[in-house]
């Protein structure tokens, strides 16, 4: 049973709904769950475990609305050819390292990036994972990786038609198997959506069969959407249809789905998305390296569309992940006084939103009866710090600071800055020097 946690002494900075800034204030987590917040004198008779977090931050710990775990052993790989549009950044990287795969990378590439979300002070992740040539398995693999490292995750396997319908098929049943495991537990760390690379690489028969299992499921899908605006043309040349439009067709949007990126949509599909209810991915860091666009999240967020804001594997920072989505906002409107209200919300309010959706648990603020993941930032304000100007403490200063203590569910992860898990991380660094190794070799 988790040992209660009382952190005491710090800034109380909840992100969630209206900012807020609360002195003085200790927080209590009991079962993982904060169960009181109050002042340090009431809580002089607690015997358990007592953090000290004076001269600090505490924020909700941060969420990362979509990544790609097994993008870690991409870093300082040379041997691509240069790619000149996306479909060939698909071609020359992603899909060859994907297809490069063994399950154990898939676990010392996942835990080598948890452990570096945590060094970020992020609690929550919503993986979208790849391996054609070791499917089976690679979700249990990623899995074990989150078990290890404490953290919550939310898994799915990319079904694809590019590596043929046999390994299609492989991926629509290691979804379905893993979705089941995730509902047998019913714990409050794993989840699984069921994962779907994109429309233009998914036939209609696959779409069908996918679609069918998932909604049979009672799950949500996950699946990048008009990331680039090839994919937009490609589902146009095979349906006859916007790629927001054919996934309304199948039965993909809804509240519990995620669409990941949305940069090349039209009027038209901002509406249904809004409609639907399903939620959306920012990725600006990705699309801006991939040369595809800046996705609109100042006017689909005024349109009603509910935006979170994930990294795509570019980095585990969800605060520099911030900060580019704010600048990609004004660069592209040429407004320097667009997005702030916008982005700042996708982090803190529509993550939480989304991924409360998936855990059915309050997170994302400092509040009684919500999650235990915390974030404990070494900043010490250099000039007022008020609930009005809080996020601009975030976004300027906060996002500079070392992150001292990530805490989920009232486990302490790290502390001070040191990892505090029953890891030995200099021997997982060469062991995962050791694969990445083997993995460019087969590439």
């Amino acid at each position: 049973m988790q040992r209660a946690l009382l952190i005491e002494n710090g800034t109380l900075l909840s992100t969630g709904g209206t900012p807020s800034i609360r002195q003085g204030q200790s927080v209590l987590i009991e079962g993982g769950i904060i169960s009181r917040i109050a002042p340090r004198s009431r809580f002089e008779a607690f015997p358990g475990r007592r953090l000290d977090a004076r001269g600090k931050i505490v924020v909700p710990g941060l969420i990362n609305g979509h990544t790609h775990l097994y993008s870690t052993f991409a870093r300082g790989l040379t041997k691509t050819k240069p790619a000149r549009d996306f479909p060939s950044v698909l071609r020359n990287l992603w899909w060859r390292l994907d297809s490069a795969l063994t399950t154990e990378d898939c676990y010392y590439s996942a835990l080598i990036a948890l452990i570096d979300s945590i060094r970020h002070g992020t609690t929550t992740l919503i993986d979208h994972h790849a391996s054609p040539n070791a499917v089976g398995g690679s979700l249990d693999a990623i899995a074990r990786a989150v078990s290890d490292t404490g953290l919550r995750a939310c898994l799915c396997y990319e079904v694809s038609d590019r590596n043929g319908i046999a390994i299609a098929r492989e991926g629509i049943a290691e979804n379905v198997r893993f979705i089941r495991s995730c509902q047998a537990r019913d714990g409050s760390h794993l989840r699984g959506l069921f994962g779907l690379h994109a429309s233009s690489t998914l036939s209609d028969a696959t779409l069908d069969e996918a679609t069918g299992l998932g909604h049979d499921l009672q799950v949500g899908f996950h699946i990048h959407a008009a990331e680039a605006k090839s994919d937009q043309d490609a589902t146009r040349r095979m349906s006859k249809m916007s790629v927001i439009d054919r996934l309304g067709r199948f039965g993909i949007l809804g509240r519990r789905s995620i669409a990941a990126h949305c940069v090349h949509v039209t009027g038209r599909e901002v509406a249904l998305l809004a409609e639907t209810g399903t939620a959306v991915a920012h990725n600006p860091q990705s699309n801006l390296n991939n040369a595809v666009g800046i996705a609109d999240v100042v006017g689909m967020t005024q349109r009603g569309v509910l935006i979170g804001l994930g990294t795509d594997a570019m980095t585990t920072n969800m605060l520099e992940e911030l900060r580019v989505a704010l600048w990609g906002q004004r660069i592209s409107t040429e407004n320097p006084s667009a997005g702030f209200a916008e982005t700042t919300q996708a982090l803190f309010r529509s993550n939480a939103a989304i991924a409360g959706r998936i855990f059915g648990l309050g997170l994302g603020e400092i509040r009684k009866g919500f999650a235990g993941d915390l974030a404990i930032f070494d900043y010490d304000p250099p000039t007022p710090l008020t609930s009005a100007n809080a996020l601009g403490h975030v976004l300027f200063g906060l996002s500079q600071a070392r992150v001292d203590t990530t805490i989920v569910g009232g486990r302490v992860l790290m502390e001070r800055g040191q990892i505090k898990l029953n890891l030995d991380l200099p021997r997982l660094n060469a062991q995962a020097r050791k694969l990445a190794t083997h993995l460019w070799q087969r590439i």
